[in-house]
């Protein structure tokens, strides 16, 4: 599991627009990272729409980037950033690569069912690239209250 301090694992994936973003290339800026299940559903849109709202005070002097993460697909991705008027970059994780180094994919249940899920969670990286923040198993209303006073 990550603990604060340790390097942030490196990325590359594709966004919305299918262009590859990279946590190497963020480099000297903070980056918030939030892991979500599925975009469109209650509780990720609320998380979204959260960081949306929050998006200026977030990201004061361009020296933080916010980034979504789940395993949609770019072209759900895009439909969702329209429609919610999303202002940073729905990165796609369909094999669920990235999720797992961050420790956000893992053993889920509902109603009474295991499977294997996106851990709402969230991380804050420095501009060193090592990890400031580490949230896992967050709230989206707790994910948003946390970044907000973290970054804030």
């Amino acid at each position: 599991m990550l603990q604060i301090g340790d390097d942030a694992p490196d990325f590359s994936l594709l966004n919305q627009a299918g262009d590859t973003v990279s946590l190497s290339a963020l480099r000297g800026r903070k980056v918030f990272l939030f892991a979500y299940p599925k975009a469109a559903t209650p509780g990720c849109t609320t998380q979204a729409c959260g960081f949306r709202d929050h998006f200026a005070d977030l990201t004061t002097n361009d020296d933080t980037v916010i980034l979504g993460i789940s395993p949609d697909e770019p072209k759900k991705l895009a439909s969702w950033k329209e429609k919610e008027s999303l202002p940073y970059d729905l990165l796609s994780d369909p094999e669920h690569e990235v999720l797992d180094a961050y420790g956000a994919w893992g053993e889920k249940s509902m109603y009474g069912r295991k499977y294997m899920g996106v851990i709402r969670s969230h991380f804050v990286i420095g501009e060193d690239g090592k990890l400031l923040d580490v949230q896992i198993k967050i709230s989206p209303k707790k994910s948003i209250e946390k970044a907000v006073k973290f970054l804030g």
